[in-house]
């Protein structure tokens, strides 16, 4: 009856996902059918984590943190919890064999956005590597399945990647976390006189992280290449979005993107899937 309780966890961490990022759900259920159920017990677990932090104001967020931190260790180590988040992302950790540095290193992202405001660039790239480039080598064990050369040979595409993600995530979101949460993640800008030359050189660094994560999702195996490239398009599709708009206006609203033309990106990326011109 324990594969029930597997399954069933297993199906929290998916509904959580989906809920959560219609992007990235899409972008997983386009992987490999074995590859799914452990990504989303990742991004399930990251998701539940990222609540606590920004959204659970009239509560105390440190206390549950260090609640879920302690839960998930102990997950970790026993190899079972009673909450199914916990319990799936467990599954996945031990199965894969994920380095325990890496959520390690996530949950002192995770204390950070507790603390801090505003980041000098030695705390914003430890911040990045916490929050998004571990996801993606958290992820990279899963595609990689115990082959520690490819795992070592992919590991500067996959952190690139998670950083693209979460820089453009910073981006899109610049109005909500400095107007609501009063955040202000990348190092010396000041939002109250944000210009298009700050806005370029976030724009930049961007686009040199993108530019490096390319480089391995060519490389990455057939099983998890497509999903991933679908997840890299959408962001690569948002970004260059507010590569277009004025510096005042990404202080002003949060940009998305249509479902329809997210529709599009993934039948293009199917048709060049499909023709082998992804490389």
């Amino acid at each position: 009856m324990i594969e029930l309780f597997h399954r069933a966890s297993e199906q929290c961490s998916a509904v959580i996902t989906r809920r959560y990022s219609t992007s990235f759900s899409t972008s997983i259920r386009l992987l490999h059918k074995d590859l799914r159920t452990p990504v989303f017990n990742i991004y399930g677990f990251v998701r539940l984590a990222d609540e606590i932090v920004d959204t659970f104001h009239e509560y105390d967020k440190a206390a549950l943190l260090t609640v879920f931190k302690k839960e998930a260790f102990e997950a970790i180590e026993r190899k079972i919890s009673l909450n199914p988040i916990l319990h799936s992302f467990q599954l996945t950790v031990n199965r894969y064999h994920i380095d325990h540095s890496l959520v390690h290193a996530f949950f002192d992202s995770m204390e950070m956005d507790l603390t801090h405001k505003a980041y000098d660039r030695e705390g914003f790239s430890q911040y990045i590597y916490g929050s998004a480039e571990v996801v993606g080598l958290m992820c990279l064990h899963v595609f990689c399945d115990g082959n520690k050369e490819k795992y070592n040979e992919l590991q500067p595409a996959a952190r690139a990647l998670g950083a693209a993600f979460q820089k453009v995530n910073f981006l899109r979101d610049m109005c909500a976390d400095y107007n609501q949460l009063s955040r202000v993640y990348f190092p010396g800008c000041n939002f109250s006189s944000f210009s298009e030359c700050d806005k370029r050189m976030i724009e930049e660094n961007i686009q040199a992280d993108f530019r490096e994560a390319y480089k391995g999702i060519v490389r990455l195996p057939l099983t998890s290449r497509f999903g991933v490239y679908v997840a890299y398009k959408y962001y690569l599709s948002l970004f260059n979005k507010i590569k277009r708009m004025e510096a005042r206006r990404v202080l002003e609203e949060r940009i998305r993107i249509p479902d329809y033309y997210k529709a599009l990106i993934v039948l293009r990326a199917g048709v060049k899937n499909q023709l082998n011109l992804i490389g």
